[in-house]
Parts: structure tokens; C-alpha cells; sequence
């Protein structure tokens, strides 16, 4: 039984993975832990995972909904998540896990868990690092569309020696954005590192891509450890919940209906999406469900709670949903382009409108326009009339149809979190940890 650390940070979409990571690892008979944000102590326990806390906690931020705003923002996102959210706290996130991390057998850690690789080092335990996006591989071969310079996109045929130059500028540009890091890594004894922690923070024993091959198939300047796996999908509430018995009682009184939301952050950035999507649909005669996230945030006009829906209520409003559970049901997803939210509306096959935001959501919204399967509004041109316009042409499109129902079929075959498993008891096996008795699951 190996002891392995499961280290991320972010929203749920950055959490989802690692628990269906640690979850087939503990059906092996491994002890995972997962080591993250306290927010998420309660949902990650009442799976009968160990948890252990890793700031910055979101009580850390003065406005934890107003700096989550902030971070949508389309061209500065990423670099607020990084200087407000992330690289003020390196200290308090390597002290905390450093002391999750002794007596662990491996790491396995999260794009922006910087601290993680020196932990790693002075513990002296392998490292397994991740990509959860197309975005984190930073290919020149495979380069993606980035919010904050979208003029790059019309770039993308200038081919990888070019794209190379242009990954290089970047990090010397935001290099020194991390001079806390070294600090940090001086201070504990090890030696320098000229790499960059985003930009080259692969793990040169295994990194995991964890997201399909129908998204974005290896390119020749993937890390040569690395192992594709397929979306290790999870999507049950704190409570473990399945879906709501009022809405099972919705999907079956009438047709598909149009599944409107945002994940779990851009959700905090909503706008008028939600009550001009609700207007789009009832422009076109649809139903339609809206997961407009927690505590009253996006209440819309005139669309009921769906426990408390009417009889023949076309439209509902619920917080959260399981997506694997409810997105095969829908018409059409309109969502932002989130990863998780992504890998959910891949797998049920239903056609896509995506709205991205920030970070990497153009990007995959641009991936899976050019496969086909969807279409893409900006988020700045969203109203009821632009919705429902693509939305026509989106319910319209057979073909568009078929192509998401045969790469969802495709999907099924990849392994997920028992491929990531897989990898990561290889990695063990090479470092001479036994294995538990059951070894491998197939996959």
C-alpha cells in the first residue's frame, strides 16, 4: 500500500479529477490524500478520503466572490489567479504540504501547486505532475488560443520553431514573477532551478494528461514520460448527492431540455447569461435547465427553483446538477468552456454552444468548434437574441449531432482515473514499492 498525495488547487473543476484519481487508488488498496483548499475538507471526507488542508483557503481572500470575479476577467485572469491568488502564499502552501507529504510514497500535483516540486525534493519521494487542459502543455506544435493576447490565434500557422521563440519570450517575461519560489527554495537547502514553474514544471519521471485525445492528441513536444489517460471524470455534490428528485421529475414530463451553466466560477461572473438564456429559450419553444450556482447567486425573473416548479414549468432554476446524470438528457449544453464542464458535455454527446471566459475556456471552446461538435459565442456579444440564434442553428445541425455522439462513443474506451492509476503504480513498481495484492485494474 503506497501513500500517495494528491496536491491541487482551484475550483471544482480542479478538484473533480484528483478525486477520481484518489478514489480508484484507494480501491487499490492505496491510502490517497487529498491536499487542498479547506473549503473542500467536508466533500472530500464524506467520500472516506483523507483530507489535509493547503492554503491559501478562500477565507484568505478579503472577497472570495469578488477576487473570483476578478479572475474571469478575459485578458488579465490568468495573471490575477496567479499574483492575488496563488504566489502570495507560497510559504503557507509549502508548510502545510510539506507536513501532508512526510511519509508519503509520491506526489502527484496540480499545475499551480508550485510548491509541490520542492517538496518533492527535499522529502525525496518521486513526483507525478499533471495537465488538466490542452493549454498547460504549452506546445509549439499545438499552440493555444490565449485570452490574454487572442491576436496570437492568427498566429497559429507560423509553425513550432516560431511558436518556440514565442514560449521563450513569455517566460522570460514571467520568469522573474516567481522570485518568491526561489526564495523558497534557497532557504530550504536545494540547489537553483533555471526552469520555469509553469511553463517547464513538468516532472521528468511521469506527467499525466488527464484529458481525452479528443480534445487534443500528443504532440512530438510532449515531455517523453508523459501518459494521456482520458478525463478522470467525478461529479457528485459535498454530500455525494445524485440528482435531484425534482428535476428527475422535470426531465421526464416533457422533451430535452437546453442545459444552461457556467461551472463553478465563471458562475460568479454571470452576468445577464443566465436570464438571457432563459428568454432565448422560451424565444424558441424549449425547455430549459439553469445550474445557476450556490447561495442565491444568479436568480432569474419569472424562472422558478424547480423544487418548487409548477406542474409544466418549461424552465427551472437548481444550483448544481451532476452533469454526468443530466447532460446526457439535454437538447443542447450552453456552457463556458471550463475543463470539467468540457470533459462532462464530451462524454454525454449532446451538441454545444460554449461561452468561455478566461484561462483556458477559448481555448477549448476554439478546440471543439474546429472538431465540430459546437459553436462559440463571445461572451461579450451574449443576449437573448444571439443565444437563440446559435441555439436555432445549433438544434438544426444533424451533422454537428453526429459528430458529438461518435466522439463521446470514441471517449468511452479511454481509461480515466484507472489509466492515471495505472501510471502512477508503474511509477512505484520502478521504484521498488510493493504493490497491493489486487494490482492494476485493466485499462
Amino acid at each position: 500500500m503506497a501513500r500517495i498525495v494528491l496536491a491541487t488547487f482551484g475550483s471544482l473543476g480542479d478538484l473533480h479529477p484528483y478525486l477520481a484519481v484518489a478514489l480508484e487508488l484507494q480501491r487499490r488498496g492505496h491510502q490517497p490524500v487529498v491536499a487542498t483548499h479547506g473549503l473542500y475538507r467536508e466533500r472530500v471526507q464524506s467520500m472516506g478520503l483523507e483530507f489535509a488542508p493547503v492554503r491559501p483557503h478562500y477565507d484568505e481572500w478579503a472577497d472570495p466572490a469578488a477576487m473570483i470575479r476578478e479572475a474571469m476577467d478575459a485578458r488579465k485572469g490568468s495573471e490575477v489567479v496567479l499574483k492575488k491568488m496563488v504566489l502570495p502564499f507560497l510559504r503557507e502552501s509549502r508548510d502545510d504540504l510539506l507536513a501532508a507529504s512526510r511519509g508519503a510514497d509520491v506526489i502527484v500535483d496540480h499545475v499551480l501547486a508550485f510548491t509541490a516540486p520542492l517538496v518533492a525534493e527535499s522529502l525525496a519521494i518521486p513526483r507525478v505532475s499533471t495537465a488538466l487542459q490542452p493549454f498547460a502543455m504549452f506546445s509549439r506544435h499545438d499552440p493555444p488560443l490565449a485570452p490574454a493576447a487572442p491576436w496570437l490565434s492568427r498566429l497559429r500557422g507560423m509553425g513550432p520553431w516560431a511558436w518556440g521563440g514565442l514560449w521563450a519570450l513569455g517566460g522570460a517575461l514571467t520568469r522573474g514573477w516567481f522570485r518568491r519560489l526561489d526564495a523558497l527554495r534557497a532557504e530550504m537547502g536545494l540547489p537553483a532551478s533555471g526552469r520555469h514553474p509553469l511553463l517547464d514544471g513538468f516532472s521528468r519521471e511521469l506527467h499525466l494528461v488527464l484529458f481525452s485525445r479528443e480534445l487534443a492528441e500528443p504532440q512530438p513536444d510532449w515531455p517523453a514520460c508523459t501518459v494521456q489517460t482520458g478525463f478522470p471524470l467525478h461529479d457528485r455534490g459535498a454530500a455525494g448527492d445524485r440528482m435531484p428528485l425534482a428535476l428527475e421529475v422535470f426531465l421526464r414530463q416533457g422533451s430535452p431540455p437546453i442545459v444552461f451553466t457556467l461551472g463553478s466560477s465563471a458562475v460568479y461572473a454571470a452576468g445577464d447569461f443566465y436570464a438571457a438564456g432563459a428568454q432565448a429559450a422560451r424565444s424558441l419553444g424549449r425547455r430549459a435547465v439553469l445550474l445557476v450556482g450556490e447561495d442565491g447567486l444568479n436568480p432569474v425573473p419569472g424562472v422558478p427553483p424547480a423544487a418548487h416548479a409548477p406542474a409544466g414549468s418549461p424552465i427551472v432554476a437548481l444550483p448544481y446538477a451532476p452533469h454526468s446524470e443530466l447532460m446526457p438528457r439535454a437538447s443542447a449544453i450552453v456552457h463556458q468552456g471550463g475543463v470539467g464542464t468540457t470533459a462532462a458535455a464530451m462524454r454525454a454527446g449532446r451538441p454545444m454552444l460554449v461561452v468561455p471566459f478566461s484561462h483556458d475556456q477559448p481555448d477549448n471552446a476554439e478546440r471543439l468548434r474546429r472538431h465540430g461538435v459546437a459553436r462559440v459565442l463571445a461572451r461579450s456579444h451574449v443576449s437573448a437574441e444571439s443565444l437563440a440564434r446559435e441555439l436555432r442553428g445549433l438544434l438544426a445541425d444533424e451533422a454537428l449531432a453526429a459528430r458529438a455522439q461518435a466522439m463521446a462513443q470514441r471517449m468511452r474506451d479511454e481509461p480515466g482515473a484507472a489509466g492515471a492509476a495505472n501510471a502512477i503504480e508503474a511509477l512505484l513498481a520502478r521504484r521498488g514499492l510493493a504493490l497491493p495484492k489486487q494490482g492494476p485494474a485493466a485499462g
